[in-house]
């Protein structure tokens, strides 16, 4: 388990996700003004702490120019009104990015460098599109150090399909329509709403706004549905606009701190932090990351993917998902595994996905005091993977459902 001081989660939030482009409902609005919203919610719904103690703002983007630019972390504290001794970076791991944030941070707390900070990420998308104003080095190609593959997302998942034939595209789809019906089933119980921020929004000529629910979902999906949409990326393919996460504008923030803190400022205690991995793989088929990054963090922790009782993995692509499922000998419809949606329901705004992965998570230990240990998990470009172990403090010993030796027994 994570050495040094106890790291616990204490709050999370998210802006409802928007559509990326000008149809959608952030299109005029700036990204370091989500980012604002999220510092200023979060120290609202925990008035025990003090600004000043926080020691750390820690935001991710990938794409980080304009609006999402100039050391996010610390110009989005400022504009917030944080006091001016609250330092702040920026950082980028692609998808990964919020996630980095929180583990770098949560690095620093279990040292003692840090007590409390504040960790996530934002992607405005429909500004900043992917690999915007990137050059890159004409050696990834000419000294062949990776795929011509490897830059465009989509044809990395049609590169996974390509090496597990038994992951089809009707798995692919079943899968996506399933996320879609369970993260309308996550609405229509309340379980989302608690943690989505409302933001307001303006646009040139359609006036003010305000941004209260995500906009990507598409409830009532059904596979005969998706069969029918057209693969972009190759002919005859696999992968389509429906069983991949769509290009959206959103952000996400956390509070992390250490155990004493929380106790002396009696802030709640979401989670804990119990050790995470990054890993490396071929960028070619970078959506198998998560599962050299799993396998490394199991071994790291002591424990096996039986023990683990609910999954929050990134949806960037439905396959993806499928080849970490598969690899682990999960069903595709096993309960634990983004039981509220994920992903290709709900957005994926590039770096601030990782933090919405834990916040849903965390509000699911609250209701599951029978498991004991979550996963959040994602792939990342370039050819990478992040998992990150949680610990539910509100596990009973209950023998319900800890993981899949108990539902076995």
């Amino acid at each position: 388990m994570l050495s040094g001081r106890d790291v616990v989660f204490v709050d999370g939030v998210r802006t409802p996700f928007g559509r990326a482009g000008e149809k959608g409902m952030y299109a005029q609005t700036r990204a370091d003004d989500m980012v604002v919203r999220l510092v200023r919610e979060v120290l609202r719904r925990n008035p025990s702490l003090p600004p000043e103690r926080i020691d750390e703002v820690a935001i991710a983007a990938t794409t980080q120019e304009g609006d999402q630019g100039l050391t996010l972390g610390r110009s989005a504290g400022m504009l917030a009104g944080l006091p001016q001794s609250v330092p702040g970076f920026a950082i980028d791991r692609m998808c990964a990015g919020a996630m980095t944030a929180v583990t770098t941070t949560a690095s620093g707390i279990a040292a003692g460098a840090y007590d409390a900070v504040l960790a996530g990420g934002v992607e405005h998308m429909g500004r900043h599109p992917l690999g915007a104003n990137f050059a890159p080095n004409p050696r990834f190609v000419a000294d062949r150090i990776v795929d011509g593959d490897a830059l465009v997302m989509g044809r990395t998942a049609e590169n996974i399909h390509d090496r597990y034939p038994h992951l089809t595209r009707e798995r692919s789809d079943a899968f996506a329509a399933a996320s879609q019906a369970k993260l309308a089933a996550a609405y229509e119980r309340g379980d989302v709403q608690p943690d989505l921020v409302p933001v307001a929004t303006r646009h040139a000529e359609k006036g003010w706004g305000l941004a209260t629910a995500d906009e990507p979902p598409r409830p009532g999906t059904t596979v005969e549905q998706l069969a029918g949409l057209k693969t972009p990326f190759r002919p005859h393919g696999r992968v389509t606009a429906g069983n991949a996460a769509g290009l959206n504008d959103g952000a996400t923030m956390c509070l992390m701190a250490s155990g004493e803190t929380a106790a002396e400022l009696g802030l709640p205690v979401a989670m804990r932090l119990a050790g995470f991995a990054f890993a490396g793989v071929d960028p070619a088929v970078m959506g198998i990351g998560p599962v050299p990054a799993t396998e490394k963090l199991l071994a790291k922790t002591g424990l096996s993917i039986d023990d683990i009782g609910l999954f929050e993995l990134n949806e960037a692509f439905a396959v993806q998902v499928l080849a970490f499922t598969d690899h682990f000998g999960i069903a595709d419809d096993d309960e634990r595994v983004n039981p509220w949606g994920g992903a290709i329901a709900v957005g994926h705004p590039l770096a601030s996905s990782g933090v919405r992965l834990m916040t849903q998570l965390a509000r699911q230990f609250a209701q599951r005091p029978d498991v004991r240990y979550g996963l959040t998990a994602m792939c990342v470009g370039l050819g990478q993977g992040g998992a990150v172990l949680w610990e539910n403090p509100h596990f009973d010993g209950s023998t319900g459902t800890t993981g899949a030796k108990e539902q076995a027994a």
